[in-house]
């Protein structure tokens, strides 16, 4: 589902395509790629972040109210940019490690939210990954 307008979750081939598809405001769902190792401090560093990876899955803004409805039980216990952990927060960054995405997809699985499929591929395509990132708006 490249650039299409349907569903929760968008991706796109180019950065071309994306921002022909709505510019910058979207929640991103990045996959985290600094090494097995790497200081939390610097996971979560605001200079560290590069938004718009073509591998990432966004959400419209328009959508956000949706996918917190939709996920915000489910993908909790995030570390955010102020090393505190809780909530999905929709404006700022979220990390979540490999055991939290572990956690994450079991409860993606049994629960089935809304395009929980495109969700669940995407996750269980980022397990050599330490970890994803929710990237707020």
């Amino acid at each position: 589902m490249h650039g299409g307008t349907m569903g929760l979750f968008h991706s796109f081939n180019s950065q071309e395509e994306r921002r022909k598809c709505g510019g910058s405001d979207y929640i991103e769902l990045q996959y985290c790629r600094f090494p097995v190792g790497t200081e939390t401090k610097k996971i979560i560093s605001v200079n560290r972040i590069r938004h718009w990876e073509n591998d990432s899955l966004y959400v419209y803004g328009e959508d956000s109210p949706l996918f917190y409805a939709s996920y915000g039980t489910i993908i909790t216990g995030g570390i955010y940019n102020n090393m505190r952990q809780g909530s999905m927060d929709l404006y700022g960054i979220n990390f979540y490690s490999q055991g939290l995405a572990s956690h994450i997809i079991e409860r993606v699985e049994k629960e089935r939210p809304l395009d929980y499929q495109i969700l669940l591929n995407w996750l269980n395509n980022g397990r050599e990954f330490i970890g994803f990132y929710i990237l707020g708006l």
